[in-house]
């Protein structure tokens, strides 16, 4: 638990403005990486410029949620830097990842990007820095597990052939239970989040997946992506609609419908087979990251100052 003084600090941060002026603390040290009031005050930021809909959060929960993220991403860069000389992406692939983050965002192109983070205090080095490690970290786990990865592509080349053109925008909360844990209340915990939050709120605050700091939005997936066992379920739902906790390996995973479309599609088998079978791959390897994150949690020390 944070400090009064401390919280108070990051309460100031809130304001961009003012938080240039207050003096950096260090609040917790993970091995030899710390995390800095400037560090969490950045990582609300950027969470607030990513998702408007975080600000009807309370402080101390917006606070809580910068930890944890924070914490996971140095994790995954004390892992990154054992194991590799140097983190590295390709010029072409960063400014893809780059676009992708704001075209999300209804901007049109990098210069009103940079001027739009500049409006939370925040430079475009901090996003770069986040996409290196994001995107070594994906690389470092497939490399890991990709022997273990199962893709049927017949199934998938059929079920193509024979699939219907439903598209479905989902969000998602993935959780697990802790020992003693009880699903239905923990489920009923969600429930009143949800209800009370927001369902995007709630994936923030709860959620173990990559996707949470966007909300939990996956974006637009094809049914054809979606197994029969989840895609039975989805159909019973209407827009706006959430699922019951559906178990997954790793934990239970919640979706939400926020849209969904039908549409004639003319597609090449091949190119769609690639995209499914991408879409399974990253489902299977966001499996596994939890996996050997909290694997990782448990031989590292994380202390508060």
């Amino acid at each position: 638990m944070f400090k009064y003084f401390t919280s108070f600090i990051l309460f100031l941060f809130l304001d961009h403005n003012f938080a240039l002026g207050l003096e950096n603390k260090i609040l917790l040290k993970i091995d030899r990486e710390i995390i800095t009031t400037v560090d969490i005050a950045n990582e609300i930021s950027y969470l607030q410029a990513l998702n408007k809909k975080i600000n009807e959060l309370d402080q101390n929960t917006l606070i809580s949620i910068a930890k944890n993220n924070l914490i996971k991403d140095k994790i995954k860069q004390i892992e990154l830097l054992k194991n590799l000389n140097k983190l590295e992406i390709k010029p072409d692939h960063l400014k893809f990842l780059i676009k992708n983050i704001y075209l999300k965002i209804g901007l049109a192109n990098l210069e009103e990007f940079k001027i739009y983070l500049k409006n939370y205090g925040l430079k475009i080095e901090m996003v770069e820095e986040k996409i290196l490690i994001d995107a070594n970290w994906k690389q470092f786990i497939y490399v890991r597990y990709k022997n273990q990865i199962k893709i049927d592509k017949k199934k998938i080349a059929q079920e193509i052939k024979n699939r219907k053109s439903k598209i479905y925008k989902l969000s998602e909360i993935l959780f697990s239970l802790k020992v003693n844990d009880k699903l239905e209340m923990k489920y009923n915990l969600l429930k009143k989040s949800i209800s009370e939050k927001g369902f995007e709120n709630t994936a923030l605050i709860y959620s173990v997946s990559d996707s949470s700091r966007k909300g939990g939005d996956l974006g637009w997936v094809n049914s054809n992506a979606i197994s029969p066992k989840i895609l039975k379920k989805l159909s019973l739902l209407n827009v706006n609609d959430h699922t019951d906790p559906i178990i997954v390996p790793g934990g239970f995973l919640i979706l939400k419908i926020q849209d969904y479309k039908e549409e004639e599609i003319k597609y090449n088998i091949d190119k769609e087979i690639e995209k499914v079978v991408n879409s399974k791959v990253n489902e299977q390897l966001n499996v596994f990251s939890n996996i050997y994150i909290n694997k990782l949690k448990k031989d590292i020390i994380v202390n508060e100052l």
